[in-house]
Formats: C-alpha cells, sequence, structure tokens
C-alpha cells in the first residue's frame, strides 16, 4: 500500500534533536525536518500557528505527575535483577550456627526478603516521585537518605527482636539499593548532564558497593552471634 502527502516535510519530536541529523534526513528522503514541540499533545496547536512553537511547548515541567508516570519504567527495567537478589537473600537466610538449614531459610528468607522489596520500592519508585524534597543534590545521595528513612520508619512501626548487626546490616544494604535504582532515574529525568552523571557514579556505585559487602557481612555475621 502506497500513502501520498501534499507535503515533504517530517515533524520530529524537540527533544530527538540530538539524534536526528536534519540534512541527512533531507539528502536520503527529500524531506525537511521540522522539530516539533515536546509533548505530542500539542502539535495541533503547533500546526494551527503555522509551525511556531511558543514557550509552553518548548518546556519540559518533569513535574510531580510526569515522575509518577515515568518511574514505573524504571521498576520494570530492573525486575530480573531483583529476582537474582531474592535468591541470593533466601540463600543466604538459611545460615545459622548451627550450619544450614531450609526451614530457617524460608523461615528468615521472607522477612529478609520484604527489607529488599521495599528498597526497591523506595528506589525505583518513592524516591524519583518525591525527588524535589528530598536532600542531596545527587540522586545517589536522595536515593540514600530514602532508603534509610523507609528503612527506619518500617523498624519503628514493626519493631522485631533482630540483632542489632542484623539492623545495621539492612539498613546499609536497603541505603544502597534505593541509591542505586534512584540513580538509574537520572536518564529519565531534566536534571543531569552526561559528564554529571559520570562524576556521581563514579562517587556512589563505589560507596553502594562497599555498603552492600559491608551489610551482607554484617547480616550473616548477625546469625552466629
Amino acid at each position: 500500500m502506497q500513502l501520498y502527502v501534499s507535503h515533504k516535510r517530517l515533524i520530529v519530536p524537540q527533544l530527538g534533536a540530538p539524534g536526528v541529523s536534519g540534512y541527512k534526513v533531507k539528502q536520503a528522503t527529500g524531506f525537511s525536518v521540522k522539530f516539533g514541540p515536546v509533548r505530542a499533545e500539542d502539535i495541533k496547536d503547533y500546526l494551527s500557528a503555522g509551525l511556531k512553537k511558543n514557550e509552553t511547548m518548548r518546556s519540559v515541567q518533569f513535574n510531580f505527575v510526569d515522575r509518577l508516570i515515568l518511574s514505573p519504567v524504571e521498576i520494570v527495567n530492573s525486575l530480573r535483577y531483583l529476582l537474582y537478589a531474592v535468591v541470593v537473600v533466601f540463600l543466604i537466610s538459611g545460615i545459622n550456627a548451627n550450619g544450614y538449614s531450609f526451614s530457617v531459610m524460608w523461615q528468615n528468607g521472607v522477612h529478609a526478603n520484604i527489607y529488599l522489596l521495599l528498597a526497591y520500592t523506595t528506589g525505583a519508585f518513592i524516591a524519583p516521585v518525591l525527588l524535589p524534597w528530598l536532600p542531596f543534590k545527587h540522586f545517589g545521595g536522595k536515593g540514600l537518605v530514602a532508603g534509610f528513612l523507609m528503612f527506619g520508619l518500617i523498624e519503628f512501626l514493626n519493631y522485631s527482636d533482630n540483632s542489632i548487626l542484623d539492623v545495621l546490616g539492612w539498613l546499609l544494604i536497603s541505603g544502597a539499593e534505593s541509591s542505586f535504582l534512584t540513580m538509574n532515574f537520572t536518564g529519565a529525568s531534566t536534571y543531569t548532564s552526561l559528564s554529571g552523571v559520570r562524576k556521581e557514579m563514579r562517587f556512589f556505585v563505589p560507596l553502594q558497593i562497599a555498603f552492600i559487602i559491608i551489610g551482607l557481612t554484617l547480616v550473616i555475621l548477625s546469625k552466629f552471634v
């Protein structure tokens, strides 16, 4: 089936400009490229105005609703890593002073994975949604604070008799997990540049790894104390 148009013009989103070479499109297809508004919903007004954009059409708000819409993307993108982590946590949960027990694994594993899932939800959803209200400039720092606060809140509301080593271990793991997932949200934001992301990763990734290692060590040690 062939389609015919009365013009040779392509309208592409404004934010697609870095990946579209107008003159190459012109050479290859004969169509000229016009960079339209940021949002598809503004295309009708853009055409009515004679292919002219106002300030609203040029602007990216990235407000509460925008972040609420985008945050589930991170939840889905990282699901397979969450499944791997759930398996690892279950296996670690079976370690005890008497050796290894599958009954202990199931009993303690469910409780431990609640912490894991909570940190995952905090980093991939809660922190991105609350981004402007969390302290620190970098996403990794915002996620770290959110992870610590959420873990502390759950411990306060659902006080357990876990040892101090276990609590400290999961505090560090929760903060690191939340920090990493929130840092991934930079790709969906309008806040950071590529150089800024690289600088942030050089600081926070080693910190996240250290927190995970120390946290897991404390959790395992708590089973023998």
